[in-house]
């Protein structure tokens, strides 16, 4: 298997183009266990152009040394085609200790292209290649072994059509002029991880703000250890205490057994097998100074709203326009963000739709319409007319 894999390396780097999948298991899981990497790359030598591998990981008998392919993958040069490639890159990224660079996310591409932000892969090499794929395998325990024939001819399928979508959407992309916005869009893929920690479990605590500082530290304590043991015994955080129970531990703070036992929804198992540790979490906090509490949200005057109503009005104008999908350019929170900042006195920082791409297509008819420079208003055939005020 190494020679395989040092294989697709020299063809991929001969080339310059690599497509991959992957098949993993996130259930019950700490992080995702990788099961199959799926790779494709162009080969010359083949009937069809193309050579398809698929790489499995958990074979004891068949280990690959995974390093030259993560060199290729954080090779600026190469391009990596991926289709809704987001939780393909956090693994590689985790597992391979690697960046992924120069990524073209085939979902991405047909956003911009009017298909919707959420297409798949079957429909959308059917759509445009008119290649019926192979399913039925998508639920499998890909952690399993061995895999059945079925199996891994699914997972090739997934790769073998990849590099071929992959350069066909970009030409339909380059012929309306969004090739550049895809790229730009899919370096949000790239930056793509699945790490866990504390503070991210801390931050998403629901009702955090109704716990006071000394409350708020036991509920630091309690994701700090949570945190740790999930780790330790590969199963998701939640599952050993769930956030709203945590929440009301920190909210109580049980100095026994008995009193934890008050607590609605804390999983029996933990109970019994982890009520010392988590007495002593709470007890660590005795000490701690009190948390602050979370940011307060922006104001929001009701004034805005019909404000809002007129931006999601001219975003879905653009869309139908440019037949790139509204969930790609802006959320209503986002549009919220937009109005209200602009209305407080000045254009808000860090909200995406002006920024880059989307920025061009309607950022900034965005600022203009807030501030009262454009108008919209109805045309005798029922359409969106946008003109200076």
């Amino acid at each position: 298997m190494t020679d395989v894999a040092s294989e697709l390396t020299a063809l991929a780097t001969k080339h310059r183009r690599l497509a991959i999948d992957t098949e993993f298991v996130s259930e019950r899981r700490y992080q995702a266990l990788l099961c199959l990497v799926q790779i494709a790359v162009p080969d010359p030598d083949r009937h069809d152009g193309v050579r398809t591998e698929v790489l499995d990981p958990l074979d004891a008998q068949q280990p690959f040394d995974p390093a030259p392919l993560a060199t290729v993958l954080a090779d600026p040069e190469i391009e990596i085609v991926v289709h809704a490639g987001r939780q393909d890159v956090a693994i590689l990224r985790r597992t391979w200790e690697t960046d992924v660079a120069n990524v073209f996310d085939t979902q991405v591409g047909a956003g911009f292209l009017g298909m919707g932000n959420q297409e798949g892969y079957e429909s959308l090499a059917r759509r445009v290649l008119g290649v019926e794929l192979r399913g039925g395998e998508g639920f499998t325990r890909w952690d399993k072994r061995p895999l059945t024939e079925r199996q891994l001819d699914y997972a090739a399928d997934d790769a073998r059509c990849l590099l071929t979508l992959g350069r066909a959407i970009a030409r339909e992309l380059e012929d309306v002029g969004r090739l550049e916005w895809t790229r730009e869009e899919c370096l949000v893929v790239e930056r793509s991880n699945d790490e866990r920690s504390p503070q991210q479990a801390y931050d998403k605590l629901p009702n955090l703000r109704r716990l006071d500082g000394k409350q708020r530290a036991v509920a630091w304590r309690l994701c700090e250890w949570r945190d740790a043991a999930a780790r330790e015994v590969d199963r998701p955080p939640s599952s050993l205490v769930p956030d709203q129970s945590l929440f009301q531990i920190a909210r109580r703070r049980p100095q026994d057994k008995d009193a934890l036992e008050q607590i609605r929804g804390l999983p029996q198992a933990t109970l019994h097998r982890r009520a010392g540790d988590l007495l002593a979490a709470i007890a660590s906090a005795g000490g701690d100074e009190p948390r602050p509490g979370p940011p307060a949200p922006p104001a929001r005057d009701a004034a805005e709203a019909p404000v809002v109503s007129l931006a999601q009005a001219l975003v879905r104008h653009r869309s139908r326009e440019s037949k790139v999908a509204t969930e790609l350019i802006a959320t209503q929170s986002e549009l919220t963000s937009v109005v209200g900042g602009m209305r407080r006195g000045g254009e808000p920082e860090g909200i995406r739709v002006l920024q880059g791409w989307r920025r061009e297509l309607v950022g900034e008819e965005l600022i203009a319409l807030v501030r009262g420079e454009i108008s919209l208003s109805v045309s005798p055939d029922g359409s969106l007319l946008v003109s200076d005020s």
